[in-house]
């Protein structure tokens, strides 16, 4: 048997939903039989969804993943699947179930457990100890998991050279951030390269809280050539033929293999092979291969952030969102993104024009509605605020008019917002962006009340290019020009800009970029060419403003380091640098 048709399962799956994901799997699994597939697999941990955190502490939960498992085992007659799930024996483990034909025939434990990032599987999983490899006639492939495959060597290299597997397939839930994309794939071809193999990369997709996949599951030869590659940000099964012959021509060429395999042999090393039997006669149907283009950045992000949108809302039982739209850049990419992610009838946007807002700012909101096709409620504010002043006349006598008035404003339009959730039902997005949340310029119980915060890992000045992005993708002014164009301001006192608080967005990203996400000290960001007076009044910013980043909504991670379970620090902290 020469050519072997295998199939990724790219899914987009919901922690928690075990008859939802069991579902969607055997639809797959269905669709895979009338193409001939002789293997298709899922992401990790595709049974639960991924990450299931502290639910793995639950013995319901674990029994019940088990009952999903035998669910699949029962569906796979006449084909081989392997999809992520959590096993029990002795501890849990992160696992992969080799199912053939109706028979479970063993269960992989992932070696390589992350724990730093946005990853703590240490707390919850046992690491692994076997590389098996699974013959199939003349096939012989391996299993492992995700951050597996990250590390040169072993399990990978143990069943390539010492198991002679031709195929590795690694069932993975690696998620998304700026970057990532081509540099996991740069490394997988290495990884194919090395050993002369196969290598079948099946990943997550969609958005779980803060984390979204990205999808571009991957087939690589033994050349390290991409063969067929499945788009981003969307779901997709990826069916491939490989040829097991070439391989074994490939490593008849390849010393370095060869001299590798003699010393794992004088070690006494021996692989474990598990015999699984033989592939069933099948008819197998044409198929068209394709090798998915990458995306140009701001589309990556984009996609990344209208996936992150829809799940979250759609996962979480809601329909419709509201969002505040002051005329503002922020809350009008906003509002494009999820009009995108969740359709027009389900956006509705409120204008809350105070006494300091701009007639522009008034029409841009207006105009932005119309070119987006969003409902648009108008609630003005100045009665709100003149009975909070009044209110407050007595114990504010003879102090002048500062932040505190302002804030009150932002907290009358959050008022509002939830006031318009709790009787619609509708989820409240917030419009920060990472360089107001990095800063603290953003009001506690304000412009920070909500339930996502769709932009709160980007940057200011990307916010910029995204939105310029949208209107080209959409080949009309969306986001009307005079958005694009107004100098950036929060509009709680007459003639306020961002810039009499803070750096101009063009130096201040740069800052937060070298101390947030690459941990660059005072003196090496002053280094870069910035003023260190400054760069000491942005650190300072940033540390003092942890407990209101705490405190505010989960949002999408698109940078290597995003606040949350990225960057961990304590709130009471006298450790200045």
């Amino acid at each position: 048997m020469d050519s072997v048709r295998i199939a990724l399962g790219q899914v987009d799956v919901c922690v928690g939903d075990l008859e939802g994901n069991v579902k969607k799997i055997l639809d797959y699994i269905s669709l895979a039989k009338e193409l001939g597939v002789d293997i298709l697999c899922f992401p990790e941990l595709s049974v639960t969804g991924y990450p299931p955190e502290d639910l793995l502490l639950k013995p319901s939960f674990i029994e019940d993943n088990l009952g999903a498992l035998d669910r699949i085992r029962e569906a796979s007659e006449s084909i081989t699947v392997v999809v992520g799930f959590a096993d029990r024996d002795d501890d849990i483990y992160n696992a992969a179930a080799i199912i053939h034909d109706r028979r479970l025939v063993d269960i992989y434990h992932k070696r390589y457990l992350p724990n730093y990032g946005v990853f703590d599987e240490n707390r919850y999983f046992q690491s692994g100890l076997r590389a098996p490899v699974y013959r199939i006639g003349e096939l012989v492939f391996g299993v492992n998991i995700c951050e597996d495959i990250w590390y040169p060597g072993d399990p990978t290299r143990e069943q390539a050279l010492l198991g002679n597997a031709q195929l590795i397939i690694n069932i993975s839930s690696s998620p998304y951030h700026v970057s990532k994309v081509r540099l996991r794939e740069q490394m997988l071809r290495v990884r194919a390269l090395d050993y002369s193999v196969i290598l079948a990369f099946c990943n997550l997709v969609g958005g779980q809280d803060e984390l979204v996949f990205d999808g571009h599951s991957v087939v690589i030869n033994e050349r390290g050539d991409v063969v067929a590659r499945a788009g981003g940000f969307r779901e997709e099964m990826l069916v491939v033929d490989i040829n097991i012959n070439r391989v074994f021509r490939s490593r008849l060429h390849d010393p370095r293999r060869r001299k590798e395999k003699y010393a794992l042999e004088l070690e006494s090393r021996r692989a474990e092979v598990v015999e699984v039997g033989g592939f069933k006669d099948k008819e197998k149907p044409p198929i068209t291969t394709g090798v998915a283009d990458f995306l140009e950045l701001e589309e990556e992000v984009f996609r990344a952030l209208v996936l992150g949108t829809r799940d979250y809302v759609t996962k979480n039982g809601f329909k419709k969102v509201v969002i505040g739209l002051s005329g503002g850049i922020d809350s009008s990419l906003v509002a494009a993104i999820a009009t995108e992610a969740l359709g027009k009838e389900n956006v509705i946007g409120v204008s809350m024009p105070s006494r300091y807002s701009s007639e522009s700012s008034i029409t841009d909101a207006q105009l932005l509605s119309k070119n987006l096709g969003i409902e648009l409620l108008s609630i003005p504010i100045e009665k709100a605020f003149s009975a909070y002043l009044d209110t407050l006349s007595d114990v504010f006598r003879g102090k002048e008019q500062d932040v505190t008035e302002e804030n009150i404003q932002a907290r009358i339009r959050g008022n509002i917002l939830m006031a318009l959730s709790n009787k619609f039902g509708w989820l409240v997005l917030t419009t920060g962006n990472k360089s107001e949340m990095s800063v603290g310029y953003c009001t506690l119980y304000g412009d920070m009340v909500g339930g996502f915060a769709v932009l709160k890992d980007v940057p200011k000045t990307f916010v910029y290019r995204l939105s310029e992005f949208y209107n080209r993708w959409k080949g009309r002014e969306v986001i009307p020009k005079s958005v694009l164009e107004k100098p950036p301001s929060a509009e709680l006192r007459p003639g306020q800009k961002d810039t009499d608080t803070l750096p101009p967005y063009e130096v201040l990203d740069p800052i937060l970029k070298a101390y947030v996400e690459e941990d660059l000290s005072i003196e090496e960001i002053a280094a870069l060419g910035f003023d260190e007076g400054l760069v000491r009044r942005v650190v300072r910013m940033v540390d003092l403003n942890e407990y209101k980043r705490r405190q505010a909504p989960p949002g999408i991670k698109i940078t290597p380091r995003a606040f949350g379970k990225d960057r961990r620090f304590p709130i009471t902290n006298l450790y200045r640098e």
